[in-house]
């Protein structure tokens, strides 16, 4: 039997419950499915914080290099606003991001029919959307150098004296490998990617989308491509979201379409992500899986939280760590089910209201389900 190793950051906030939830449906796999994980716990963010004086001890990432897959559940909050930039919770994201080189981040934005008529937008509009955003993560305007605040010396222009500076960059290779995971992921899909980036005003850009047709003409012809640049892509979003299938861009315009792209679907408690980097020599990708919401401080140990994000998160684990698409499919098959009877957390209440279940109650819920399926 094979056994599938997973470390589990539960990390702020929510994350913890959330979290035991996906514990539930683990437990589920192993006792019905005859499957067999290697779980380990361990601190992230806040927490690592509090217990190690870092956002991520060195032996947690250690073990996050050397297992199938890391599933973590959200970091942050007001406890450590005031905590140096170095030190505060986002940074041990970014670091296992960074150092796991984690540099496709996998966004599905899918509009389950029970939970249409959430979406701010209108039901005709929504119903039914599938896409994927797949966005570069380990470079860009987020990692290049120079960055900071500096002194702008005696220019007498510029009142308060100061500068802020990133920078955008990149390379041809770290293009061309996050279009390949594009194209791949498309060709199981619609066979459709749109490649979005400032081509008109940004150089990056030019790179950008010259690098990706080079990748579609060499390597994945079959595929349709198209570009377009990415103001145009939030509009599209908004207007017309079921127009796309795949959707590829760079890190800064990733991180803000795949928020914007979030809440076509009514709530970001729904929506799971994957962040993918180069195959281990077990032939699976290095990965993290984690939920698109937050820490949710203000809801935090109250059982309000909605834990599909983080269980749909697992469904992701499954297919792309652990080649279990069938067990994936059965996972998220389970989700609309329970969604379709009208089981709901706080997040998920409509203007007809109800008694929302608990945090523990939906993971009771889509456990049932599975069974039931």
């Amino acid at each position: 039997m094979t056994t599938y190793s997973l470390l589990i950051l539960p990390g702020d906030g929510i994350g913890p419950e959330v979290m035991a939830e996906v514990r539930k449906v683990i437990g589920w796999f192993e006792q019905n499915r005859g499957l067999s994980f290697d779980v380990s716990e361990d601190l992230v963010g806040g927490a690592a914080y509090d217990a190690h004086g870092v956002p991520l001890a060195d032996a947690t990432m250690a073990k996050a290099q050397q297992v199938d897959a890391v599933l973590l559940g959200a970091v942050g909050g007001p406890k450590y606003d005031n905590l140096d930039f170095s030190v505060k919770p986002e940074r041990g994201l970014l670091r296992l991001r960074k150092e796991m080189d984690l540099f496709a981040n996998l966004r599905p934005a899918q509009c389950f029919d029970a939970l249409a008529d959430f979406s701010s937008l209108k039901r005709e509009v929504v119903a039914g959307l599938d896409i994927l955003i797949v966005r570069e993560l380990t470079s860009g305007v987020y990692f290049g150098e120079p960055r900071g605040i500096h002194d702008d010396g005696n220019n007498p222009e510029n009142e308060g004296g100061r500068v802020g500076i990133n920078t955008q960059r990149y390379t041809s290779g770290e293009i061309r490998r996050v279009a390949r995971a594009a194209f791949e992921l498309a060709r199981k899909r619609g066979n459709r990617v749109c490649s979005m980036e400032k081509a008109n005003v940004m150089e990056s850009g030019i790179l950008w989308r010259e690098e990706v047709q080079w990748v579609h003409d060499n390597e994945y012809p079959d595929v349709e491509l198209s570009h377009m640049y990415a103001d145009n892509g939030a509009m599209q979003l908004v207007r017309n979201p079921r127009q796309f299938d795949v959707i590829v861009t760079d890190n800064l315009f990733g991180d803000l379409l795949s928020d914007a792209a979030a809440m076509l679907t009514g709530s970001l408690g729904m929506l799971p992500s994957a962040s993918l980097g180069a195959p281990m020599a077990n032939g699976r990708p290095k990965a993290m899986y984690e939920p698109v919401h937050g820490s949710a401080p203000d809801i935090a140990g109250q059982g309000k939280a909605n834990p599909i994000a983080c269980i749909l998160s697992f469904a992701m684990a499954l297919r792309y760590s652990y080649d279990l698409g069938a067990e994936a499919d059965l996972l998220e098959k389970a989700v609309e089910k329970v969604l379709a009877e009208g089981v709901r957390t706080a997040d998920l209440m409509g203007p007809q209201g109800g008694t929302p279940v608990s945090t523990a109650e939906m993971g009771d819920h889509v456990v049932k389900a599975l069974s039931a399926l």
